[in-house]
Order: structure tokens, then C-alpha cells, then sequence
């Protein structure tokens, strides 16, 4: 499944494993909500809940497409967070991993606090 995430400056697409989260998450597309922004990660509201998974992981490659589920929000890292250790891209606790952005990730540095952004499916 591929989702494209829009925001004001840009918007980036992301290829999702077939995994309960993702099946839920492509169920409520498409999807308004407003990022906020903590360190290099942008975080928003889905209005989904799941529980978390057993492959959950809260280091993470910068480019990865998580579920916190703590927050029922994407977590979208492009670089590290008020608690990383060095580069590292570290969430605030274990969240479910659903898939990768097909583009550069830093794109999301463009991202403000507050923006609106809109989340839907991309036709194949």
C-alpha cells in the first residue's frame, strides 16, 4: 500500500508492509489532522487505535513510518529527538513500524508545528 503525506511546502510518499496497523490506518484514509513537531520528528493524530505490536521498536532508521500507539499518531523521524543519543532517530517509547518514505525523508524539515496535513492512499 502507498500513502502520500501533504503538507503546505511538500508532501512525500510512503510504501506500507501489509501489517495490522497499516490495514487500519488505510481503513480511516483519507485523513486531516495537524502535525506538531518534536526535534526531527513529525508527529500528528490519526484517530486510530491499536495496540502495540510485538515487532514494535523505538530506535528507528530516519525514513521509517511508525504508529505510535501511545498517541494513536504517525511518527514520522527524519533525524534525531530531544532524547536521541547522537544521530540516532529515537521515538518517545516503542511504536509500530509500518513502512518507508520512497523520497528523502529531511523533506519533512519543511514541516511547521501546526501545519495542516492530509494523509490518503495513493491509487496504483
Amino acid at each position: 500500500m502507498q500513502i502520500r503525506i501533504s503538507w503546505p511546502a511538500g508532501h512525500l510518499t510512503a510504501t506500507l508492509d501489509d501489517t495490522p496497523t497499516a490495514q487500519a490506518l488505510g481503513k480511516a484514509l483519507p485523513l486531516a489532522s495537524t502535525a506538531c513537531t518534536w526535534g526531527e520528528e513529525v508527529y500528528f493524530d490519526t484517530g486510530v487505535s491499536v495496540p502495540r505490536e510485538t515487532t514494535a521498536q523505538q530506535v528507528v532508521d530516519p525514513g521509517t513510518v511508525a504508529f505510535w500507539t501511545d498517541g494513536d499518531a504517525l511518527a514520522l523521524p527524519y533525524g534525531p529527538t530531544p532524547i536521541s543519543r547522537g544521530a540516532e532517530c529515537r521515538l518517545a517509547s516503542p511504536c509500530n513500524l509500518l513502512g518507508r518514505f520512497d523520497g528523502d525523508p529531511r523533506l519533512l524539515a519543511t514541516v511547521r508545528d501546526g501545519d495542516p496535513v492530509r494523509v490518503e492512499l495513493v491509487d496504483e
